[in-house]
């Protein structure tokens, strides 16, 4: 079997991954960068791990979250109350907005918005390319 007959029967077969098999559009990405309060971190990021992370799993068109704990500014101006950055991945902003609307974000989202101070938290939607 030559290598282009190879590829069209794992193609066919499910065992290589198309061009056409890609989605049509690039994920988004929300930055939130999060002005937590020192005295309760510990209390956010398990309500992060145990309440927020597996309720926003499970919505549709989820991509990834992530939580990062800020550790050293390495060039430019930071704010220094931003000491912790969420980051959520859908694949359409569409479904990041239902995402918002719905009682499991209302139920899960507080569990992070009552650790924060001050300015609470400042967010920036991207475009994955």
């Amino acid at each position: 079997m030559n290598r282009r007959t190879y590829l069209i029967t794992m193609a066919a077969a499910g065992g290589v991954s198309t061009v056409a098999a890609q989605p049509a559009r690039n994920p988004i990405q929300l930055h939130v960068d999060l002005d937590v309060n020192p005295a309760q971190e510990n209390e956010m990021v398990s309500n992060f791990r145990k309440v927020f992370r597996p309720t926003i799993s499970k919505q549709p068109g989820f991509v990834a979250v992530t939580l990062l704990k800020l550790r050293n500014v390495m060039a430019g101006d930071f704010a220094k109350n931003w000491n912790y950055r969420l980051i959520i991945s859908f694949q359409t902003e569409e479904q990041r907005l239902a995402w918002v609307k719905t009682d499991d974000h209302q139920r899960a989202w507080p569990t992070i918005e009552k650790t924060l101070r001050g300015n609470k938290f400042k967010a920036v939607l991207y475009d994955i390319v």
